[in-house]
């Protein structure tokens, strides 16, 4: 990913709260002639320093007969919205802040026991206040409903974090863009103005 030095995210804990904040990502492969591409939801892990990144798609799905051993890229998109010139206090062109990290590792399939698992996990991770559990459906439903899907585990070997937030200009032209972005009623641009406060707290 290009990423410029000044937009670069590289405290650990924050690319992590990111991921977990923004699961719902982009699996690409190359199947050999182009590339390809499935949105999942990713359960995000890290145990001893070491992150894995688990998700599942529908058999029926192509992708996966991909994961022979080659590299993939995860996309996490967060929040992301247009920054007018009109905000600065000088004469420029229109662009756009966002955030967004690039995973990759291999993925190995998962089967049995650890896919059993995997899916119990990302059930009670979304269906928290509830009692809707895996262990609670019939066996045999449970069973036939498996055989339709392909769980894997990609171990990632590298991340890119950009966050581009206006790091670039001076207080004042940063103020008002923050100013102007909680003016907006959409939810991504009041997004972009909390991390660019973070970023430069001082303010």
């Amino acid at each position: 990913m290009y990423a410029p030095k000044l937009y670069r995210e590289d405290d650990r804990t924050k690319i992590l709260e990111f991921l977990n904040q923004n699961n719902f990502a982009a699996l690409v492969t190359h199947d050999g002639e182009r590339p390809i591409a499935t949105h999942l939801p990713f359960e995000i892990t890290e145990t001893n320093s070491k992150l894995i990144l688990y998700s599942h798609m529908s058999r029926a799905n192509p992708q996966w007969r991909t994961f022979g051993g080659q590299e993939a890229l995860v996309i996490f998109q967060g929040a992301h919205t247009y920054i007018s010139p009109r905000w600065y206090n000088h004469v420029n062109v229109p662009t756009w802040n966002y955030m967004t990290v690039h995973a990759y590792g291999k993925p190995s399939l998962l089967e049995g026991d650890e896919l059993y698992k995997m899916m119990s996990r990302l059930i009670e991770m979304h269906e928290a206040y509830s009692d809707y559990r895996l262990e609670s459906l019939p066996h045999d439903f449970v069973h036939k409903e498996m055989k339709g899907i392909v769980g894997f585990a990609l171990d990632v070997t590298r991340v890119e974090a950009s966050y581009k937030l206006s790091q670039n200009r001076d207080d004042e032209s940063y103020k008002n863009i923050i100013r102007e972005l909680e003016k907006r009623v959409d939810e991504s641009s009041h997004m972009i103005a909390g991390a660019m406060k973070r970023n430069r707290s001082q303010l």
